[in-house]
């Protein structure tokens, strides 16, 4: 039975649909994040071709490196250009949209269908603003001094967000090489939560930077 692309519903007061997925290892894509792919597999070529002829929405969901299951939390991914190639395949850019929470896997064949609730972050229970100067101030810090370090001009992004939780989930989209706190992350309710683990993580990078850059210094002493 082809995919339909149905509207959402409310089932239990949560809005739920049937979402096509695409399972990645070791990516978590976050809203407003943009995420280029090639499609090469069939199963994948036919979701593509299936979201095109729809709302070109699918889900991105990271793969658990332990049990080797999807994890129960992904993200919404629309596909804003397509560029058809040669054999089948395509490039496609794709932008983060909503996440959601994975209820269940209604297909398996051919490609995967989850049936899935849409989550958002709660209202902030305290002012968000202080918060965010201090993770944006830990990253100024982490580019300063990776640029002093590795000798080249690294600069704070035009496009850093103001907003809390746009800030969250940039600096989370960020964190390469980190795919378990990110997905603890994308899981995250609670814009101030997920703040506060960003700022730990600048922070403890931060000062490792900075005891890097004591000892290079010590060494150029040294050396002259």
């Amino acid at each position: 039975m082809p995919f339909t692309a149905f509207p959402d519903v409310m089932v239990e007061r949560l809005a739920v649909r049937e979402l096509p997925l695409f399972p990645l290892p070791n990516l978590v894509l976050f809203p407003e994040e943009v995420l280029p792919l090639h499609i090469f597999e069939h199963r994948y070529r036919m979701l593509l071709r299936t979201v095109l002829e729809s709302d070109r929405r699918f889900g991105i969901v990271n793969i658990n490196p332990e049990t080797g299951q999807l994890c129960e939390v992904g993200c919404c991914a629309e596909v804003v250009q397509h560029k058809p190639i040669e054999g089948g395949r395509s490039n496609v850019v794709t932008v983060g949209q909503q996440r959601f929470r994975l209820l269940e896997i209604v297909r398996e064949k051919p490609f995967r269908i989850g049936l899935v609730s849409w989550i958002d972050d709660a209202p902030p229970a305290e002012p968000l603003q202080e918060l965010s100067c201090s993770v944006s101030g830990a990253l100024t810090d982490v580019l300063t001094l990776t640029a002093k370090l590795t000798g080249k001009e690294v600069r704070m992004p035009d496009t850093l967000p103001s907003l809390p939780r746009e800030l969250s989930f940039w600096v989370a989209s960020h964190l390469h090489g980190a795919t378990p706190h990110q997905q603890a992350m994308l899981e995250m309710t609670d814009t101030g939560q997920r703040l506060r683990h960003a700022y730990e993580l600048l922070d403890g990078t931060r000062r490792q930077l900075a005891a890097r850059t004591v000892l290079k210094d010590l060494e150029s002493e040294s050396a002259s």
